[in-house]
């Protein structure tokens, strides 16, 4: 049975996104991306080289990878004005019009600036990019996200790189709960669980770099994020059975013999 969605125009299978940094080479991140089936992987437009034919480019990497959607991100930007100058150079070298917004808040949570967050959004949608916004786990920012023209939104579960995995469920339930565009749960989770947990809430698909380039087996970690995922996604099409406060047998007592 097909379970696609749609992110701006384009369709996708794989529900779970690979990030491109902290591996050890680019073969590593190549084997990794190929390992977790993703058809979506985040490039820090800052950090890797997109523009210098003459120097080793990841992207040389993962050119003949099968239906892999290049996605610029903004890391390292702190400032609306290095968000959007870091997008327009990711277009203009060809990369497309899909963008990650990351504006970062603070240099020791990197917790995002959903303020300005919000207001890249609202200005590179209206300039035909494709935004995808990476906020806090807050309902009223995903919310504005949306109606500046967001073609999904990427809730953290807990900070970056920290593999704290899912920290407030109640949060998450309520954007997804709400919103009209895909909810990419992005940042914190550590391992294949957390994964699924995600997707069990709800979240259209799962984005993770740390948990994978940090393990000390990335590309088996990669398999376990894809079995993860698509286990999560099973289980919440399949709805789970009612929580109960005192037990019930599993097999009915009407009929038996005395």
């Amino acid at each position: 049975m097909s379970d696609t969605y749609l992110i701006g125009k384009k369709t996708f299978d794989s529900r779970l996104i690979v990030g491109s940094g902290k591996y050890k080479s680019f073969e590593e991140t190549r084997a990794a991306t190929i390992a977790a089936a993703a058809e979506m992987i985040t490039v820090a437009v800052r950090r890797v080289n997109i523009t210098d034919a003459s120097k080793p480019s990841l992207l040389e990497h993962l050119a003949d990878i099968p239906n892999l959607t290049i996605l610029p991100n903004t890391a390292g930007c702190y400032s609306l004005e290095d968000c959007l100058r870091t997008a327009r150079l990711a277009r203009e070298a060809g990369v497309g019009d899909f963008v990650k917004i990351e504006v970062i808040a603070d240099e020791k949570t990197l917790f995002p600036d959903n303020e300005k967050t919000v207001e890249a959004c609202r200005i590179l949608s209206k300039e035909g990019f494709v935004c995808m916004t990476y906020i806090t786990d807050d309902p009223v920012t995903a919310k504005k996200c949306e109606d500046a023209g967001a073609a999904a939104v990427m809730p953290l579960a807990s900070p970056i790189g920290s593999g704290l995995g899912i920290q407030n469920p109640y949060n998450l339930m309520i954007i997804v709960e709400q919103s009209k565009v895909p909810v990419i749960v992005d940042a914190g989770v550590g391992t294949a669980s957390d994964a699924t947990k995600c997707l069990e809430l709800g979240a259209t698909a799962v984005l993770t770099n740390s948990a994978l380039a940090h393990a000390k087996d990335p590309v088996a970690m990669a398999r376990a994020m894809k079995l993860g995922v698509e286990a999560g996604r099973l289980a919440y099409l399949a709805g789970r059975m009612e929580k109960k406060l005192y037990a019930n047998a599993s097999s009915p007592i009407n009929g038996l013999i005395s």
